[in-house]
C-alpha cells in the first residue's frame, strides 16, 4: 500500500476539477476512502494508517494460530524459587551484604560449629517451646538462619534478620576479614556465657591455635617468650608466588638492632637481638588470610594487591611446628577459598567455594546463585579473569596437580585431615525442634505462596484462551464487503483490544467528531471501517459510542476542503500576477498597503486558508477532556506577529492611517482588487485619506520636548563640566588642599545623570538626588571615613564645595551628606579627624557589617576559582586571560553604553515611594572588596573577576567540606585528592573534615591548587573515587557490642 501522505493526496484529487456546489456522493466515499482495497496479510509489515480498511499489522498476529499458553501470563514458575534435591540454599544479596553472605556459608559448613551453636540456650529459653518464640538476639537470628540454611524449601533465604540485628548498613562494604575477627569474637563471647562446658569453649577448639614470640639477645644469649593465641594466620602476599613463603616469612626470624634494639633483662641494657614466631599447636579448622588489602602511605588509602598466590590441596604444617608430637595430625585438607572479584579494595563482589563436609563435592555459593562443581574439584573458574580493568603484565601461574593459583582469593580455610569413619553422627546435625517449627512455619508460608501463583497463573491462562476463542471469532468477521453496511471503529482501541497486556476499555469515537456531529475526514486515517456483525458483537461486549456508521461521513467539511484546497491551488497564480503588477508604474487612483504586509502576504493568505480548514478540527475538544487548542498555527504564534493583514499601516490609535510613509506602498486598484478578495476584512486606506491627526500632533509634541531635553542637558554639562568628563575628582586617600569638606551624593546619581547629557533625547531627565539611599532608617550616615578608603567609596561620588552649589540648584536635595576634615596642631604633633554630617549611625553599622560576614560565611552555590600553579611558585600564565573571555567583559573595556529604561543597577532596589536604596544586606555589595579603578575621560575598568589560563570556576557552598571540594577539584583538574595542596591568600588548607566557611573561603575566592607528582597506581585513584567520606568500619554496629 502507498505511504500515508501519497493517499492522502490522492483521496483529494479529485478538488481540482470539482467545484465545492458540484460534490456527490462518490467524491465523499473518495474523501474517505471508502473504496480503498484492503491489504492481505503478509504484504504490509506494519498497519496502513491512511487505509481505513487495512486490518492488517494491529497486533493480530499474536492470537491466530497455536499459542503457547506462557504466552498468557507474566508470572514466573513458583517452583523455580524451590529448593532443588540434595542442594544447599543461598542468600539473597541486601545491596552490599555478599561479604557477609561468603562467611554465613562458610560457617554453616563446618559441622562443629553448627552443633554447637544449635544446642545453645540463652536467657529466653522458657519461650523455646511456645509457639509464639521469635528470634531477637545475633545469636538467636544466626540460628533460625542456619535452620533454615539446612532444611528451607526456598531455593535462597532473606538474611535481613541477622544482618539487622547486627546494625549493618546494607549498602555500605565493609572489610570482609575484619567482620570474620569481629563476628567470631561476638560468637565467643556468647557462648562463653553458656552453663554448657562444652559450649564455652567451642570457638577455641575449632579455631584457636598458639604461638609464641621468642626473643634471643645476641650478647647473653638469654631467650624470652611471649606466649599468644592466634584465630587465624595472617599472611603476607606481597613478593611471594606460593603459600608455602607467605608462612615462612611469617615464622623467618627478624633481627632487632639500631633504634628497634631490644631490653635484655640479664645484661640490664638494649642489645641487638633477633626474635620470631614458634607455632606451638594447631586449631582443627585452619584460618589463613591472605593480605590483599594493605595500607598505602603513599595515597593514604587501602589498595589491594592483585597477584597471584598459588596453595595446594593438602596442607601439611608439621615442619612448620615446634616440638611435634607424634601423635597429633599436622596435614589439613582445603575446604574453603573465599574471593573478592575486582581491582579495588572499596569495591567489588566476594563469593566463596566450599567444600561439602559430607560428601566431597565443593559448590560455589554466589549470594542467591549456588552451582556445584563437577568431579568433586575446586574450579575457580572466571574469578580470575573478570573485572580486570587494569592492564597486568603478570600471567596465570601453571600450577602443578593438586594445586590452586588465584589472584583475588582472599581467605583459606584448612581442616584438618581425619580419618575416614562410618559414624554417621560425626556429619549429621539435627535441627532442634523450636527451631524446626520456624522453619516449619516458613516453608508454609513458601507453599502458600507457590499455591498463590500458581492459580494466578492458571487464571490468567484460562483468560487468555477465552481471549483466544474470541479474537479468532471477531477477526475474521472484521473486514466489510463491498455494497454491505458497515461502521467506523478507532484504530488504537482495536490495537488495545489485541493487546492481552492492557484492559479494554469501552468505544470511544467522541474524539473523530468534527463540528457537525459526524466522523471528520482527517479522523478517518485513524480508524477503521468494519462490518456492521463485528461492530454490532463489538459494541455489545464492551459498549461504547457514539457509533459512526455511513450516514456520518460529512458533506459540510467534504465541501468546506474542496473550497480551502482550491483556493489554495489559485494562490500561487495570483500571487505571481501581483508581484508582476506591483512593479508595474502607478496610474490612476491607487491604494495604499503596508510594505511588511506586502512582503509576506502570501503567507497571511495561506494562514488564513488553513485556519478555515481548521475550524472544525477537534471542534469538540473541551467535551473530550482535550482542552480547546487546535492545530491553528496562529493561534500559536507570537503575540507580536501580524495576524491582519495592512494593520501594520493603521496607526496606534486603531483607525487612521500611520503617519509613517515609509513604511507603506501605493498599489492600484487592481492589485488591491486581488488582495481584497483574499482579506475581505483588511483595512482599506486610498490614495487621498488623511494621516492620523492626533498621531501628527504627539509627533510634534515630542520634538519640542526633544529640543528642551536637549538645552537642558547642554546647560548641566557645562555647569558641572569636571564631574561630566570626571577630570579633576577630589579623593580621601590625599585630601585635597584649599578645602575642609567635600560633599557626598550617590555614584548611582552620578551615573544616571551622565547617561541623560550623553543621550538627553533617549534618557530621562534626572531630578532627584536621592541621598536616602545612602542613610540607614534612623537617618545615620551608614558609612565611615576609613571604610570609604577601603572599598565603600564604590557607593559614592565625590564633590568640590562650588559643584554641590550648582547640584543644590539644579536638583532637588532631599539630605545633604559632608565629609569634614578638622586639623590640630598640639604639643604631641599635628592630627587629622575626619566627621560627617549626618553622623555615623553605630548601630546600624554593626548590623550591616554583621550581615556582610554572615552572607560571606552562608552561601549556597557560590562561584570560586581554582587556579593550578606550576613548580617555581607562579600562576600558569598569569598574565595572559583566557581567550574566550565573554564579549560582555571586553565591552565593558569601552565607554559605557547607557542602560535601556528601566534597567536598575544590581546594587539598588527601586522603593515603594520612587527613591532608590541600596541594598545594604545583599552579598553582592557586601563582598565586594575592591574599588573600581576609574580613569580620566569616562572609561571604567571592569571590576568583574577574569579567569586566567590554567584556573577553572567551581560551584559550591560554605557548608561543603574541604574533602568534598578536593574530589570536585579531582574530577576539573585530574589531580587525585592526596596530591592536591591547596592555599588560599598563602595560608595552607589541610583539614579535610572542614567545611569551607569555616576555612574563610568566600564568594569569588581564588584557591591554588600545585599538585604532586602523580603516582603510577591507577587503582589507587579507583579508590579515591569509591571513597567519599572518612570510613568508619563497624563503628556503632552490633559486632562492636552497640
Amino acid at each position: 500500500m502507498a505511504p500515508r501522505l501519497q493517499l492522502e493526496k490522492a483521496a483529494w484529487r479529485w478538488v481540482e476539477t470539482v467545484k465545492p456546489e458540484e460534490i456527490r456522493q462518490e467524491h465523499i466515499n473518495l474523501a474517505y476512502r471508502i473504496n480503498l482495497p484492503a491489504c492481505k496479510r503478509g504484504t504490509c509489515r506494519r498497519n496502513c494508517k491512511g487505509n481505513p480498511n487495512c486490518l492488517v499489522g494491529i497486533g493480530e498476529q499474536a492470537w491466530l494460530g497455536e499459542i503457547d499458553e506462557n504466552a498468557f501470563h507474566n508470572i514466573d514458575d513458583p517452583n523455580s524459587e524451590r529448593r532443588d534435591k540434595n542442594t544447599f540454599v543461598g542468600l539473597t544479596n541486601l545491596g552490599a551484604t555478599c561479604y557477609v553472605n561468603t562467611f554465613l556459608q562458610v560457617w554453616f559448613h563446618n559441622l562443629e560449629l553448627r552443633r554447637s551453636l544449635y544446642q545453645c540456650h540463652n536467657s529466653r529459653n522458657s519461650l523455646v517451646s511456645s509457639e509464639n518464640y521469635e528470634p531477637q538476639s545475633i545469636c538467636e537470628h544466626l540460628q533460625y538462619l542456619f535452620a533454615l540454611l539446612q532444611n528451607s524449601n526456598r531455593k535462597y533465604i532473606d538474611p535481613s534478620g541477622l544482618v539487622k540485628a547486627l546494625g549493618l548498613d546494607t549498602g555500605q562494604q565493609q572489610d570482609a576479614q575484619e567482620f570474620s575477627k569481629l563476628f567470631l569474637s561476638l560468637l565467643e563471647d556468647t557462648l562463653s556465657k553458656q552453663k554448657n562446658t562444652n559450649l564455652q569453649n567451642v570457638i577455641q577448639r575449632q579455631f584457636c591455635g598458639q604461638f609464641s614470640y621468642v626473643t634471643v639477645c645476641n650478647q647473653c644469649g638469654r631467650s624470652s617468650a611471649l606466649p599468644s593465641r592466634f584465630y587465624e594466620l595472617e599472611l603476607n602476599i606481597q613478593g611471594h608466588k606460593n603459600l608455602t613463603e607467605c608462612v615462612t616469612e611469617f615464622l623467618k626470624e627478624e633481627k632487632l638492632d639500631g633504634e628497634n634494639r631490644y631490653f635484655c633483662e640479664s645484661c640490664q641494657s638494649k642489645q641487638n637481638a633477633t626474635r620470631r614466631i614458634k607455632l606451638h599447636s594447631l586449631p582443627p579448622t585452619l584460618n589463613l588470610q591472605l593480605m590483599r588489602f594493605v595500607f598505602d602511605r603513599q595515597t593514604g588509602h587501602k589498595k589491594k594487591l592483585n597477584t597471584f598466590i598459588s596453595f595446594p590441596e593438602q596442607l601439611d604444617m608439621g615442619p612448620f611446628l615446634e616440638g611435634k608430637p607424634c601423635t597429633i595430625s599436622c596435614v589439613y585438607e582445603l575446604s574453603a577459598v573465599l574471593i573478592h572479584r575486582g581491582i579495588s579494595a572499596y569495591s567489588g563482589h566476594y563469593i566463596a567455594h566450599v567444600k561439602d563436609a559430607r560428601t566431597g563435592d565443593w559448590y560455589k555459593f554466589n549470594d542467591e546463585e549456588i552451582e556445584k562443581m563437577e568431579g568433586k574439584k575446586l574450579q575457580l573458574g572466571i574469578e580470575e579473569d573478570i573485572a580486570e580493568t587494569v592492564k597486568s603484565q603478570t600471567r596465570k601461574p601453571k600450577c602443578s596437580k593438586g594445586y590452586h593459583c588465584s589472584r583475588n582469593a582472599y581467605m583459606l580455610v584448612y581442616k584438618v585431615q581425619e580419618e575416614e569413619s562410618s559414624d554417621i553422627s560425626r556429619t549429621n546435625v539435627e535441627v532442634p525442634a523450636f527451631l524446626q517449627r520456624l522453619v516449619d512455619q516458613d516453608n508454609h508460608k513458601f507453599e502458600e505462596w507457590c499455591s498463590e501463583m500458581a492459580d494466578m497463573r492458571k487464571q490468567s491462562v484460562d483468560k487468555g484462551k477465552a481471549k483466544h476463542e474470541e479474537v479468532k471469532e471477531l477477526y475474521e468477521l472484521l473486514p466489510a464487503k463491498d455494497g454491505e453496511p458497515y461502521e467506523f471503529i478507532p484504530l488504537e482501541w482495536l490495537k488495545k483490544w489485541l493487546d492481552d497486556s492492557t484492559a479494554t476499555k469501552e468505544i470511544d469515537n467522541s474524539l473523530f467528531l468534527c463540528s457537525h456531529g459526524k466522523l471528520h475526514p482527517d479522523k478517518v486515517a485513524e480508524s477503521k471501517r468494519v462490518s456492521l456483525q463485528a461492530a454490532q458483537l463489538l459494541y455489545e461486549r464492551y459498549s461504547g459510542g457514539p457509533r459512526l456508521d455511513g450516514s456520518s461521513l460529512c458533506r459540510e467539511c467534504v465541501g468546506q476542503r474542496c473550497r480551502v484546497l482550491r483556493l489554495k491551488n489559485q494562490l500561487n497564480e495570483d500571487y505571481k500576477e501581483v508581484s508582476n503588477l506591483v512593479k508595474r508604474t502607478l496610474s490612476g487612483e491607487g491604494y495604499w498597503v503596508g510594505k511588511a504586509s506586502l512582503r509576506s502576504w502570501r503567507q497571511l493568505a495561506l494562514d488564513q486558508l488553513e485556519e478555515d480548514e481548521h475550524e472544525t478540527k477537534h471542534s469538540n475538544g473541551q467535551t473530550n477532556g482535550q482542552g480547546p487548542h487546535t492545530n491553528n498555527k496562529l493561534s500559536e504564534g507570537n503575540e507580536d506577529d501580524m495576524k491582519t493583514f495592512n494593520e501594520d499601516i493603521v496607526c496606534c490609535h486603531g483607525t487612521s492611517l500611520s503617519i509613517l510613509e515609509t513604511e507603506r506602498k501605493l498599489v492600484s486598484a487592481e492589485v488591491w482588487t486581488k488582495l481584497r478578495a483574499y482579506f475581505p476584512k483588511a483595512p482599506e486606506f486610498t490614495q487621498n485619506q488623511e494621516p492620523c491627526q492626533q498621531c501628527l500632533t504627539l509627533e510634534q509634541e515630542e520634538k519640542d520636548n526633544e529640543a528642551v531635553s536637549k538645552m537642558m542637558a547642554l546647560d548641566q554639562k557645562n555647569q558641572l563640566l569636571n564631574l561630566f568628563h570626571e577630570k579633576n575628582r577630589p579623593t580621601l586617600t590625599k585630601w585635597p588642599q584649599g578645602t575642609d569638606v567635600l560633599y557626598i551624593v550617590p555614584l548611582f546619581f552620578v551615573d544616571e545623570w551622565r547617561k541623560f547629557i550623553r543621550r538627553p533625547t533617549k534618557s530621562s531627565p534626572v531630578s532627584n538626588v536621592g541621598n536616602t539611599l545612602l542613610l540607614c532608617p534612623h537617618g545615620g550616615f551608614m558609612f565611615t571615613y576609613d571604610s570609604l578608603i577601603n572599598g565603600d567609596a564604590q557607593h559614592i561620588a565625590l564633590l568640590w564645595p562650588n559643584e554641590w552649589e550648582v547640584i543644590s540648584r539644579l536638583f532637588i536635595v532631599d539630605q545633604p551628606i559632608s565629609i569634614h576634615c578638622f586639623k590640630d596642631t598640639p604639643p604631641s604633633g599635628p592630627t587629622t579627624q575626619y566627621t560627617t554630617q549626618p553622623d555615623l549611625c553605630w548601630e546600624c553599622r554593626e548590623s550591616f557589617l554583621f550581615q556582610q560576614q554572615r552572607d560571606l560565611r552562608e552561601y549556597t552555590q557560590a562561584t570560586i576559582y581554582i587556579r593550578k600553579v606550576i613548580e617555581d611558585k607562579r600562576m600558569v600564565k598569569d598574565a595572559a586571560p583566557e581567550m574566550n573571555a565573554s564579549s560582555s567583559e571586553a565591552e565593558e573595556e569601552k565607554e559605557e553604553h547607557p542602560k535601556v529604561d528601566g534597567e536598575r543597577d544590581p546594587d539598588f532596589s527601586q522603593s515603594e515611594d520612587g527613591a532608590k536604596r541600596l541594598k545594604l544586606g545583599d552579598s553582592s555589595t557586601a563582598s565586594a572588596a575592591t574599588v573600581p579603578v576609574t580613569k580620566p575621560g569616562g572609561i571604567r575598568r571592569s571590576t568583574r573577576h577574569r579567569k586566567l589560563r590554567g584556573e577553572k570556576a567551581l560551584i559550591v557552598s560554605a557548608n561543603q567540606t574541604l574533602k568534598e571540594l578536593k574530589i570536585q577539584i579531582m574530577h576539573a583538574f585530574s589531580v587525585a585528592p592526596f596530591d592536591q595542596n591547596l592555599s588560599i591568600d598563602g595560608k595552607s588548607l589541610t583539614d579535610d573534615s572542614a567545611t569551607l566557611g569555616s576555612l574563610g573561603v568566600i564568594p569569588e575566592s581564588i584557591i591554588c591548587l600545585k599538585a604532586d607528582e602523580p603516582i603510577a597506581d591507577y587503582a589507587a585513584m579507583d579508590d579515591v573515587y569509591q571513597v567519599r567520606m572518612p570510613e568508619e568500619g563497624f563503628k556503632g554496629t552490633g559486632l562492636l557490642g552497640h
